[in-house]
Parts: structure tokens; C-alpha cells; sequence
């Protein structure tokens, strides 16, 4: 049983959904990020997504391609990121997923990425740019290695995208609630919970829904209805403001809170 899908498990048997964090990798450098992770998992975070930087992140908003371009300013790559992970892995078990583009995973080269990822402790992989239909080549690789392959679904997936992705998919289902780009917005649609209702009668795996989820009030909606609730641009803009011990300390005020509105759910 992978990670993620102890995890899943776990919270699934005390009646409760998962919270799960985005965060660039390397945002202001990786010594920082690895103690951020460690300091999401103690205020409550389940899951951890670690954005891989990019330099052409279209489906980012402005706030995470800043934190992209403040990485890759700072030297991060994915090879020190994977490294990064190992560290980690002495230290703490939370899941965690690598979120980001194709591109620098095909620079690598898919099979020796997928092996070296999974030796680093890494659980999971969502390209946001290579959706099923292009994804073969990379899969073979993930799932020869154990490497759980999260595909997206959208408010446009038709239902053969969604059976397409159902039965491909590993981990866990990552849902965007809005069309559109990453971002804080000021509420959920009216129709998500309807959407997400419809979609999720059509998943075995767990579904978790991200894209503009921004306060521990929004965060207990969505998990009214999903098994899990992503966080990212709300976060990342911390990492704007603040810095240091500073930095830890606002973001583990602002999870632990997002965490009791998911617990409220």
C-alpha cells in the first residue's frame, strides 16, 4: 500500500477528508522548503504537493508563477529537488507529490526520473500539461516504478474523459474547480458541489478538489463534498511577506486553521 493511499485509508476510517498544500520547491531555496514541509505536517497538513519550478507555467496564476520564477532564480532544479526529498524522508512520512510540467521530466528522461523519484521518496506525479492521451510513455515508467500517475479533471471533462481518467488514474483524483488558471478567489461556485457530486459517483479513487480554495470557511465547503481540499496560491503568498522563523510561523497559523475548517466539514 503506497503512502498515499495509507493516508487516504486512514482518514477515510476517522471520517475525515484530507488537506493537502502546494508549495514551489525551492521558494526561497530547498533548505527552507524542507523545513516548511515539516512544518505543514505539524499543524496539520495530510498531503504535501511541491511544485516543480517551471519557466513557462500556464496554468498557473500570477502568484505561483512568481514563486516559480523566485526558485529558479535561486538555482533550484528537479534533480536538487529529488534530493531534497531523500533528506526528508529521515524525517517525516508524509505523502508527497511532484506537481508541474512535462518538460524538465522528458529533459531528465521519464524512466530514469520515475526510478529516481520513487528512490527519493517521492509518492506521486501530476503533469499539468500531459493529459491520458499523451501520458503512456511516462506512465509505463511510473507505474513499472510504484510512482502513483494523478491526472486532472475539469468543470469541461466530458464523461470519457472521466472514465478515461478513472481508469488510468493512481493516488488520488486531482478535481480544478474552476476553468481557468491557479489563484485565490473570493468564493466556490454555486455549481461545484453539484459537479463534484456527479463526478465523484464515477471515481473508485479518492477525488480531490483544488483551484481558488483561499480560507478555512471555503475549505470546509469543498470538503463537504470531496474526500480532499487543495491549497496553494493562498499559501505561496506567504512566502511573498515573510520570511525565516517568521515564515513558519504564519503558515502554521494559517494550515492549522484551514485544517479545523476541513475537520468541521
Amino acid at each position: 500500500m503506497s503512502r498515499i493511499e495509507k493516508k487516504f485509508a486512514e482518514l477515510k476510517g476517522r471520517g475525515e477528508k484530507a488537506l493537502v498544500t502546494f508549495i514551489t520547491a525551492g521558494d526561497p531555496d530547498l533548505a527552507t522548503t524542507e523545513e516548511v514541509v515539516l512544518e505543514l505536517e505539524r499543524a496539520g497538513c495530510d498531503l504535501i504537493e511541491l511544485g516543480v519550478p517551471f519557466s513557462d507555467p500556464m496554468a498557473d496564476g500570477p502568484t505561483i508563477q512568481l514563486s516559480s520564477e523566485r526558485a529558479l532564480a535561486a538555482g533550484t532544479t528537479l534533480p536538487g529537488i529529488l534530493e531534497m526529498v531523500a533528506r526528508l524522508r529521515s524525517r517525516t512520512q508524509i505523502p508527497i507529490v511532484l506537481m508541474g510540467y512535462f518538460n524538465p521530466i522528458f529533459a531528465y528522461g521519464a524512466e530514469r526520473f520515475a526510478a529516481d523519484a520513487v528512490k527519493a521518496g517521492v509518492d506521486g506525479l501530476l503533469v499539468v500539461d500531459l493529459p491520458p492521451e499523451e501520458a503512456a510513455e511516462l506512465q509505463v515508467a511510473t507505474d513499472a516504478n510504484g510512482l502513483d500517475f494523478i491526472f486532472l479533471l475539469t468543470p469541461t471533462s466530458d464523461p470519457s474523459r472521466v472514465a478515461t481518467v478513472s481508469r488510468l488514474g493512481r493516488g488520488f483524483i486531482y478535481y480544478v474547480s474552476v476553468a481557468g488558471v491557479t489563484g485565490a478567489r473570493s468564493q466556490v461556485a454555486d455549481t461545484l458541489a453539484d459537479r463534484v457530486a456527479s463526478v465523484r459517483s464515477e471515481l473508485e479513487l479518492p477525488m480531490v478538489v483544488g483551484f481558488g480554495i483561499s480560507t478555512p470557511e471555503q475549505a470546509a465547503q469543498v470538503a463537504s463534498v470531496a474526500d480532499g481540499v487543495v491549497v496553494g496560491s493562498a499559501l505561496v503568498k506567504y512566502f511573498e511577506r515573510f520570511k525565516g522563523a517568521e515564515l513558519l510561523r504564519e503558515l502554521s497559523g494559517f494550515v492549522a486553521s484551514l485544517k479545523k475548517g476541513v475537520l468541521g466539514a
